[in-house]
């Protein structure tokens, strides 16, 4: 997973602020001034008139560009992407702030604020560049710009502002730049909610503090308490009703078990399939774990995964965790075991066909229960209710440039686990 958000090079920050010609506009320069040479050395009157317009027309939206873009110096946009970023979500980021410091855009010019930057599928190694751009109506303050994603990952990203005139000539650079890393979620996957039975993974736990035992068992009186439970001595002290809580009263704690397995290729070089079939496996751990969270108000949910695990209690833990888990990146495969505890009780176990030690991990597991699900690869030609499917042509849609590689990556091959039931998924690429 990336650690750090894009550092252009000095090279490349200083073409980026001081380029003020755009392709169009910089042929169109030299176009003019050979004509104007031409003209001179053959002395054509028509030829020079013309390339002498086309050059004074250059220079005046120059100057009024230039000028203009000082003034714009100290623009500071509100660059406000959604809060929770989902793939495929066509929601669109307003960009706010953008009033002109109370000096007019010049005639044939309008602002426009640009977002480039990488992103890295799945939490990928290497990151695929991606840039959007909108402009602002004239008289208005703000703009809507479309910043999509096809799946989950992580968006290192700068923004700014740059003011062009309509002909797409010059391009002038004004205003603050910002930088902002974007944490985009996997897009709902296929099927219908989970509902699992955890009663046998509850465990008792008692509500009982050792350092203040006796005020831990105590409450305020409400209505419906027994007169007969109110403690009168403690009540006296304090001027309040107080009723004893029996130290015999336990409350039922489901303790779920989720094992994670992000095992696969590491490399600059992972396949399309690959980082999907990721993606659509993280798609079925957040479902199911916003499910189980919905219908079990007493349950917490122990997720191990290669990098690390996480205990999570409530809806603030899991939106934490869904953030997390939007950059797990591949890890790769381990000869690991598994502890006793888990052994022994019920595990659910959420992977894809590129974790080539599954098999193993499962014969580790024989003496408790697992409840497996799975990410296939779709095979070509094969039709499935429960097949996924995500096509490369999504990717420059959405302004993101698809690594070459996809094209010629070698097919997943299934994973056989028929020793176990599993709850398959299907996840399958096209062009």
């Amino acid at each position: 997973m990336p650690k750090q958000g894009i550092s252009p090079s000095s090279a490349g920050i200083w073409v980026r602020q001081q380029s003020v010609f755009t392709p169009a506009g910089g042929a169109a320069l030299v176009i003019a001034l050979i004509i104007l040479i031409r003209s001179l050395m053959a002395r054509n009157a028509y030829e020079i008139l013309l390339s002498s317009a086309i050059l004074i027309f250059l220079l005046a939206f120059g100057i009024a560009g230039a000028w203009k873009s000082r003034q714009l110096k100290e623009l500071e946009p509100g660059w406000k992407p959604p809060p929770l970023m989902t793939a495929n979500a066509m929601e669109e980021t307003l960009v706010t702030g953008l009033g002109h410091l109370g000096y007019p855009v010049p005639l044939f010019f309008r602002l426009h604020f640009i977002v480039r930057g990488r992103f890295y599928p799945a939490g990928s190694i290497s990151g695929n560049p991606v840039s959007a751009e909108t402009s602002v109506p004239r008289g208005e303050d703000t703009a809507r710009l479309e910043l999509n994603f096809p799946m989950s990952g992580i968006f290192h990203g700068e923004g700014y502002c740059r003011l062009k005139d309509i002909f797409g000539l010059f391009s002038f650079s004004c205003g603050i730049l910002m930088r902002k890393t974007l944490t985009i979620r996997s897009a709902p996957c296929l099927g219908a909610n989970f509902y699992i039975n955890t009663q046998s993974g509850a465990e008792d736990r008692r509500n009982k503090s050792s350092s203040d035992e006796e005020r831990y068992y105590m409450r305020e009186y409400a209505p419906g308490d027994r007169f007969r439970d109110i403690n009168w001595k403690s009540s006296e002290k304090i001027d309040t009703l107080i009723t004893r809580i029996s130290p015999d009263n336990q409350e039922k704690i489901n303790r779920i078990n989720i094992y994670f397995r992000n095992y696969g290729p590491v490399s600059s070089k992972v396949s399309l399939e690959a980082l999907w079939l990721l993606d659509r496996a993280k798609a079925r751990l957040s479902r199911f774990l916003r499910s189980v969270i919905n219908e079990q108000a007493s349950c917490i949910f122990q997720v191990k995964f290669a990098q690390g695990s996480m205990e999570i209690k409530n809806d603030g833990d899991l939106e934490v965790f869904l953030d997390e888990l939007s950059g797990i990146p591949f890890s790769p495969p381990v000869n690991e075991s598994i502890s006793h505890t888990w052994a022994l009780g019920e595990i659910y176990v959420f992977s894809t066909a590129c974790d080539i030690g599954l098999p193993a991990f499962l014969i580790a597991c024989k003496q408790g229960s697992v409840s497996l699900f799975l990410t296939q690869p779709a095979m070509k030609g094969e039709k499935s209710p429960n097949t996924e499917t995500i096509s490369i042509r999504d990717f420059p849609a959405n302004g993101c440039i698809p690594s070459p590689l996809w094209l010629y990556r070698d097919r997943i091959k299934r994973l056989n686990v028929s020793d176990s039931r599993p709850e398959i998924n299907y996840a399958g690429t096209r062009l």
